[in-house]
């Protein structure tokens, strides 16, 4: 299994590289502060990762890597270059960008040949999604809550699933709210996954979901319980009354624990396009998102809208996904996401 998580260091080394220990109850572990990075994992296990998520992006890889191939340096290759970034959802404001500072840096450093400006546009993709590229951090809170929001078929309560199940294996005690009181089968969805992991579900069958976030925060707050994480109902940006209803649940759950929600996460299907970029815009505006999951980068998925995201709206990307299996959701690596998109 792939892992996320890796212990922070303690003011005092010694005790930090110990980590906390499996027998301390679940409360104790809130003490240790918990980075979400990429971990090591076997070589077999990061070659498959890494084949599949090329995979995915296998339709904007050819698109962009093809220009390349015996092209002359000029105005020709720059125009290609630049219907092949629009193609790929990196948007208007992205693209000039690129194309900007590539022209200058083929200037700058007397690039003659096609695969250099290759390696050049590679260096400035990288450059450009790092930002994105920022560790979730656990421990800060006793308990850490997390309001995680998307719109329909986004992949927002298997992700939570996902996430659950890493969170155990690194010793966090986890309960799920199921805040998505209008759809029956996102609560059902949702109580599998507690059943199947041995994770309390709060969940009413009808009824406000704010409510559902509150009793989930004191619940936690009782049982020593080191992670909330609230699913809500899935909704478009603009339907305002639902998006509403989403601020209503964060200013909630700020009753029932002043301090949160600790993260707000967005979900979102890596094959909308531009579409995901309105989303990052409409629920970052309405409730201060503070971190993406992208999903669905399995399929015809457009890489290039982490480019339009990074230089529009650089909200940190925690996660990527590039299937249904628990192990295909993996901590974001911009320069592992640009090779496997240039590569």
């Amino acid at each position: 299994m792939f892992s996320f998580f890796k212990k922070k260091p303690q003011p005092e080394p010694a005790v930090a590289k110990e980590a906390v220990p499996q027998a301390l109850p679940a409360a104790a572990t809130s003490t240790a502060e918990e980075i979400v990075e990429p971990a090591p994992s076997s070589p077999e296990a990061k070659r498959s990762w890494l084949a599949r998520l090329k995979s995915g992006l296998s339709k904007t890889s050819s698109n962009l890597t093809t220009l390349f191939i015996g092209a002359k340096i000029g105005d020709e290759l720059y125009e290609e270059l630049e219907s092949a970034l629009l193609v790929s959802d990196a948007g208007v404001e992205a693209t000039q960008f690129l194309l900007d500072a590539l022209k200058k840096k083929v200037k700058d450093e007397k690039l003659t040949e096609a695969d250099q400006v290759r390696n050049a546009l590679r260096e400035l993709l990288i450059d450009l999604l790092r930002p994105l590229q920022k560790p979730l951090v656990l421990g800060r809170h006793q308990p850490l809550v997390m309001m995680i929001a998307g719109v329909n078929g986004a992949g927002k309560t298997t992700t939570i699933g996902k996430l659950a199940k890493h969170l155990q294996a690194h010793e966090q005690s986890v309960l799920l709210a199921a805040g998505d009181t209008f759809r029956a089968a996102a609560r059902e969805q949702l109580t599998i996954w507690g059943e199947r992991n041995n994770i309390t579900v709060i969940a009413q069958e009808s009824g406000d979901p704010a409510a559902v976030a509150f009793d989930a925060v004191h619940s936690a707050q009782a049982r020593g319980t080191n992670v909330v994480m609230v699913d809500t109902a899935g909704r478009l940006p603009t339907q305002l009354h639902l998006m509403d209803e989403l601020k209503k649940i964060k200013r909630v759950i700020a009753k029932a624990m002043d301090t949160a929600p600790h993260e707000v996460l967005l979900v979102i299907d890596g094959n909308t396009g531009q579409n995901a970029l309105a989303q990052v815009k409409a629920f970052d505006d309405a409730l201060g998102l503070t971190g993406l999951v992208v999903t669905k980068l399995d399929g015809t998925a457009k890489g290039g809208i982490l480019a339009a995201i990074a230089k529009t709206r650089p909200v940190p990307l925690y996660f990527i996904g590039v299937g249904e299996k628990i192990d295909d959701l993996q901590a974001f690596d911009a320069e592992e996401f640009v090779d496997a998109l240039l590569s």
